[in-house]
């Protein structure tokens, strides 16, 4: 499928005053106006935030409960049960969470549950398990507001449970004795944006205050919060949500937090990774750390990585530093043969490709990594992808989508077809009886078809200026490095260079393709650019009419400048 591309249209007198104002360099005035930042104070909130404009915890509906209850807990040392979810920003949630709790000497425990063997979410066997061991109050992080029929019986149990999740609220919130979930219809605290690891780190922000206000702090040293945000930052760049306003300025600190290295399990993780800590940036988090967090959920336990991050013991946490590396390794090695089986596939039927909806299931599959492969197929596809693994009992997967196509409202619509689902607009997961596979499909499909419309199918790419190579320099990726982290809702710009010669090249690991380019010969401005993931070795451009690139500093030579190339 062909790309559309679209240059952005900053508003001119913007950019004038922002250059003026910032004395900055054009170009990073123009990528602000493209973000709506249009005044020199809102540039430099943007650029250099502080805390002063803190959100309130409490705005959060139930929070006033929810620390009340904790405090209760403390006070009488009953026994508290932090109950997570099994990827990044669940791990982290959990980590940050019984961290606080364990240093105000909470009778604590945390529990992780089996990605395969349990499934998402809190259910009524975590229940018996939490009554087995006398557990008086439940906190769950990263997920909770789908399970109504748990948290009903905990009840029965009389044991108090406090929901901290981010996910879709379905239209019945479960009777818990706090639910703490900014996408709640009535919570007026517009923090909607938070990853699982941002309403955990409300919440121990209001905590603490609450604690202060009792006198809690008098016997210990009250806890520098600014400790925990290497952990929100890894949660909140792996889970994808908008890295904007709050999570913006948090993330800012916590990289400051990580390339610090004073957490040993994170520290470990940077060095397995082959990463210099002191340089991490949100790429690396990205592709590098969220995956091998990830991997121990999909391939053994999560719970590995939750004992990694708070553990202090450098020699251990080494050790699994390198069994979650292997992991990986694996994890990689299961997804390609999956994505692999479902090219061969479409190769025999391609008129699969032809509907909507990507929609295939096999017994054989692997349902821990079906969201990876989901995700990769649906950008290379592009349109929304189910896949589903039959080898147990229910039919078990994981969906992604694309552009502004909601699969969880999709979901949703078929709601009564699915035994479970939950998760966001563009990445969910469901579990459906395998009678109801092919039903589903046509439903799901019917839904997407009526619902949304050819411009909802294709692939677009905003460019954010048309540069010459000469511009293409070590103070210009300075200035776009302002702008950093990126992820969602702050996208990493994307430039176009026009007519460029390949003046060398070769071929690094099986697919990647690093290059000298220029724009003619007799030009004596080079730029190094790397190709990734190149499907056709045996046919690579010596010219490129136009390239669409990301500009990066080179972390291995000092004060130089590479390109990625994004399209061609």
């Amino acid at each position: 499928m062909d790309t559309i591309l679209k240059y952005s249209e900053p508003d001119k007198a913007a950019v004038d005053n922002l250059t003026e104002g910032l004395k900055c360099h054009p170009l990073l005035a123009k990528l602000l106006s493209a973000r709506k930042i249009l005044t020199v104070r809102e540039a430099e909130s943007f650029l250099n935030p502080s805390f002063e404009n803190l959100p309130d915890p409490f705005l959060l509906k139930d929070m006033d409960i929810a620390v009340k209850r904790i405090y209760t807990a403390l006070e009488n040392k009953e026994k508290i049960l932090v109950f997570g979810d099994f990827d990044a920003d669940g791990v982290t949630a959990t980590a940050l969470l019984v961290d606080f709790l364990e240093y105000c000497h909470a009778n604590i425990s945390w529990y992780i549950p089996h990605r395969i063997k349990e499934g998402y979410g809190l259910q009524s066997d975590h229940i018996e398990m939490a009554r087995d061991q006398d557990v008086d109050l439940i906190i769950t992080v990263d997920c909770g507001v789908t399970s109504i029929d748990a948290i009903r019986d905990a009840g029965l149990e009389d044991i108090d449970v406090i929901i901290t999740d981010h996910h879709e609220p379905g239209p019945e919130l479960p009777c818990a004795f706090a639910v703490i979930n900014p996408k709640r219809e009535d919570c007026c605290s517009c923090l909607n944006y938070l990853a699982g690891v941002g309403v955990a780190f409300f919440l121990v922000m209001a905590l603490r205050k609450f604690l202060r206000e009792n006198g809690f702090w008098d016997e210990i040293t009250e806890p520098n919060l600014m400790d925990s945000l290497d952990l929100f930052t890894i949660g909140t760049i792996g889970d994808m949500v908008p890295l904007v306003h709050i999570n913006r300025t948090l993330c800012i600190a916590g990289f400051k937090r990580i390339r610090q290295g004073l957490r040993p399990g994170l520290k470990s993780l940077a060095d397995i990774s082959r990463l210099d800590i002191t340089k991490i940036d949100s790429d690396d988090i990205s592709y590098k750390i969220v995956p091998r967090i990830n991997a121990a959920g999909r391939v053994s336990h999560a719970r590995i990585c939750v004992s990694q991050l708070m553990d202090t013991d450098r020699v251990r946490v080494e050790k699994t530093a390198g069994l979650l590396d292997q992991l990986n390794t694996k994890r990689r090695k299961i997804e390609q043969e999956i994505i692999a089986d479902i090219e061969k596939r479409l190769l025999k039927n391609p008129l699969q490709l032809n509907t909507r909806l990507l929609f295939l299931w096999d017994d054989k599959w692997d349902p821990s990594v079906l969201g990876i492969a989901a995700s990769k197929l649906s950008k290379k596809y592009f349109c929304p992808v189910v896949l589903l693994s039959t080898g147990n009992g229910n039919a078990v997967g994981s969906c992604r989508s694309i552009n502004h196509i909601n699969i969880h409202q999709a979901l949703t619509e078929c709601e009564s077809l699915l035994v479970r689902f939950g998760g966001h607009a563009m990445a969910s997961g469901l579990t459906v009886k395998k009678n109801d596979l092919k039903t589903l499909y046509q439903k799901l499909l019917t839904y997407i078809e009526t619902s949304y419309s050819q411009k909802d199918f294709q692939k677009t790419l905003t460019i954010d200026a048309i540069l010459d190579p000469q511009d293409i320099n070590f103070h210009l990726a300075k200035e776009i490095d302002r702008l950093r982290p990126f992820g969602i809702e702050n996208p990493e710009p994307i430039f176009l260079c026009e007519n460029l010669c390949v003046t060398s090249s070769y071929i690094i690991g099986n697919a990647h393709r690093r290059m000298t380019l220029e724009r003619s010969s007799t030009s004596d401005h080079k730029v190094e650019a790397f190709h990734f993931n190149i499907s056709d070795l045996d046919n690579l451009p010596v010219y490129y009419p136009k390239i669409a690139f990301k500009i990066k500093i080179n972390k291995f030579r000092t004060n130089t400048v590479q390109i990625i190339i994004e399209d061609i």
